[in-house]
């Protein structure tokens, strides 16, 4: 055997393992790259079960308005004992936030919602004063420490000095206050008698937003200049007066976003601007106005693209307000309860 055989033969081995090498590392290359652009398991967003419901708090009373705070906590007003409560959305543990403010006088009322601007909160109070035997103001009280209040906006006497140009009875002239909403810098307030949204400044200046014939409007959600607005419709409170309506700050009129679902409440943006409204439930037959709903009818829905609601849990217990915090929506009860429903939406 020549010398070039004999360098050949010594070569072939080399060339193969040259060559498996190579192929190894484009493996490792590949293998990597799959890791790159593959989420792991960890990373991975969880699978979605369905939403499903557990409470979170008893024992509330006169529980209506509800408002996430700057801490990320939850603030829930107590009209019967005049009381703003704070709420671990976790753990469920409740302090006193701040107390003293106009309690209810005929089961509903006092102070009914809250709100934040600035780190500040505001409490919004209705049907207290001379016609209900006290010397409260209807309005929006600013809480200056756990037991201070100022009155920031008397609503109760722009209410008299402007009553409603549209005609419908009318029993309580300073009105029933429902919703506070931040708006601009100041608020939007629901009333649910006047059928009205009021503009309030910090200052106390108040104008009407906007106007309606006897819609019943209620719960308030904001997105840029937009304002989303739930309505309860007239008594019976129908499932198919039950709307979420929209409109700006220039429009004199509403435009329906979705409607059919009994006695609305409220109106809330969850995770992907994905856009929910609370049903309180099916009025009782004959029963005067302001009415709860029969136990265990309400329900949480969420609004299409088609002008329809999906309804997400049932048999809720006559919830009044909403609020999202993540892929988790919370709801008060009239029967002194907070609920948290987990699972409402699911990453896509």
């Amino acid at each position: 055997m020549n010398k070039q055989n004999i360098l050949a033969l010594a070569l072939k081995p080399a060339m193969r393992v040259t060559r498996s090498v190579g192929i190894g590392i484009v493996l490792l290359l590949a293998a990597a790259l799959i890791a790159i652009i593959t989420p792991s398991a960890a990373s991975a967003p969880p699978p979605c079960e369905g939403p499903t419901a557990t409470r979170l708090v008893m024992g509330l009373e006169g529980a209506s308005g509800s408002t996430i705070g700057p801490d990320g906590a939850l603030y829930v007003t107590e009209g019967a004992v005049g009381r703003i409560s704070r709420v671990d959305p976790q753990t469920g543990e409740k302090t006193t936030f701040a107390s003293g403010l106009p309690r209810a006088i005929i089961g509903i009322g006092g102070a009914i919602d809250v709100a934040f601007i600035d780190n500040i909160a505001y409490a919004l109070v209705t049907l207290v004063g001379s016609q209900f035997g006290t010397s409260d103001f209807v309005g929006i009280y600013r809480v200056d420490g756990p037991d201070s209040f100022t009155v920031v906006a008397d609503i109760g006497a722009f209410n008299l000095a402007n009553p409603p140009t549209i005609p419908f009875e009318i029993t309580v002239p300073t009105g029933l206050q429902f919703a506070l909403q931040t708006y601009r810098g100041g608020f939007l307030v629901t009333d649910g008698h006047l059928n009205r949204v009021l503009r309030v400044t910090l200052d106390g200046e108040i104008t009407v937003f906007i106007a309606f014939g006897n819609i019943v409007p209620t719960g308030l959600a904001v997105k840029g200049n937009t304002v989303y607005m739930a309505e309860a419709g007239p008594v019976p409170h129908l499932a198919q007066n039950g709307k979420v309506v929209s409109f700006g700050p220039k429009s004199p009129t509403t435009t329906e976003v979705a409607s059919g679902a009994p006695l609305l409440v409220d109106v809330e943006f969850g995770r992907g601007d994905s856009l929910y409204a609370l049903s309180q439930g099916i009025f009782p037959a004959g029963s005067p106005p302001a009415t709860p709903a029969q136990h265990n009818t309400g329900s949480l829905v969420k609004v299409n693209g088609d002008g329809t609601f999906t309804g997400i849990m049932d048999s809720l217990d006559q919830p009044t307000s909403l609020e999202f915090i993540g892929n988790t929506a919370y709801f008060v009860t009239l029967t002194g309860e907070i609920w948290k429903i987990d699972g409402v939406s699911c990453l896509p």
